[in-house]
């Protein structure tokens, strides 16, 4: 039987991943700011979530009833709704280094402003859940 690698045995104790799950670059930000949120989902998150959630939170305002692709069925669920994307935006926002958050936010807060002007405030909404749970 073969023995395993010095290399791999090291990189298991750090808590390596493997090498094919994959991280997908959020469109519009910059390298820095992708290599940021690379680093947050490695440590903190899912690899993936931001940009899954920055899509979903997109076709939320948007309102297009489209499928879902292929890669965002892994962190979509029905009984969620659209709502975890805004959540882990929030989240992601929160953790990240200011300049990334900074290229974030812009993203996100344009989709914010669109989905103010599209909806309206739902009046039995929990008071004490974060805004965009209460729009319709």
């Amino acid at each position: 039987m073969p023995r395993r690698r010095p290399a791999s045995l090291r990189a298991r104790e750090r808590g390596w991943r493997s090498p094919w799950v994959r991280y997908r670059d959020v469109p519009g930000l910059s390298g820095a700011a992708n290599a940021a949120v690379r680093v947050l989902e490695r440590e903190r998150l899912s690899p993936g979530v931001v940009s899954v959630a920055l899509s979903v939170w997109s076709a939320r305002v948007h309102g297009s009833g489209r499928r879902w692709r292929p890669w965002e069925d892994e962190f979509t669920c029905a009984c969620c709704g659209e709502g975890w994307a805004r959540d882990k935006l929030q989240e992601a926002l929160l953790l990240l280094p200011a300049r990334a958050a900074t290229e974030l936010r812009v993203r996100v807060e344009r989709l914010d402003v669109l989905l103010l002007r599209r909806t309206h405030h739902e009046p039995p909404a929990d008071p004490d859940s974060p805004w965009w749970h209460g729009r319709r």
